[in-house]
């Protein structure tokens, strides 16, 4: 044995085998295709409260992915230990949104195919995506449904609530009836007719009706 095989590292040896300029481009490649997620979640949102600290972390996915598979396709020893310390992660962050659950695996997905060298797939593949989500979640609906709050004094109030409900949605359906000493209180599913909240009007101009409120509500919980 040399004295040059004593200090001869391996670790040297493949950082010197690694393409500097591949690097590069595949991280700039997916820093700009994660802006371009970014600018289609905050465009697409529809809840309450955006989050930019998510809309952050959709670049940072696409940068870290892209870095692991650059880091597996240049060794097969390093893919298998990485499956297998990957397998071993797990997520515990409760996803409110379903659509958020689109935009994680679109990010991921960049950073595979960047970090594969198939920039052009991961190109075209982000526009088409991010073009369909911009179409079809901002499209306005009028079959949005909505919770119906209504507090009536007694059962002829009541009757005439339910006849308004009836003559100005498309659809109803009795969620939940309580009956105190002090009235009725009734929340009611109900799809308009015209997107329009004349309903709510209506309620709260009939005798015996002291409170009339409209909830958007998606089927899960209410906002």
């Amino acid at each position: 044995m040399t004295f040059k095989d004593i200090f001869k590292s391996s670790f040297l040896e493949t950082a010197k085998s690694f393409s500097l300029v591949d690097v590069i481009i595949a991280m700039a490649v997916s820093f700009a295709i994660g802006l371009f997620i970014y600018f289609v979640y905050k465009k697409t949102f529809r809840g309450v409260m955006f989050s930019s600290s998510f809309g952050v972390s959709l670049i940072a996915m696409c940068l870290i992915t892209t870095l692991i598979i650059l880091a597996v396709t240049s060794n097969i020893i390093l893919s298998l230990g990485m499956v297998g310390a990957l397998s071993i992660v797990r997520f515990r962050t409760a996803v409110k949104e379903p659509l958020d659950i689109a935009f994680l695996f679109w990010a991921i997905s960049v950073g595979i195919v960047t970090g594969a060298g198939l920039i052009p797939l991961a190109v075209i593949g982000s526009v088409f995506i991010g073009i369909i989500l911009i179409i079809f979640a901002n499209a306005k609906s009028s079959d949005d449904p909505y919770i119906a709050i209504i507090s009536c004094a007694d059962e002829n109030a009541e009757n005439s609530a339910m006849e308004i409900i009836k003559n100005n949605t498309k659809k109803h359906q009795i969620k939940s009836k309580t009956v105190t000493s002090s009235g009725i209180e009734l929340m009611i599913e109900v799809k308009l007719t015209d997107n329009s909240s004349k309903v709510c009007n209506l309620l709260s101009c009939t005798d015996g009706v002291s409170k009339a409120a409209l909830v958007s509500y998606n089927g899960e919980y209410m906002s």
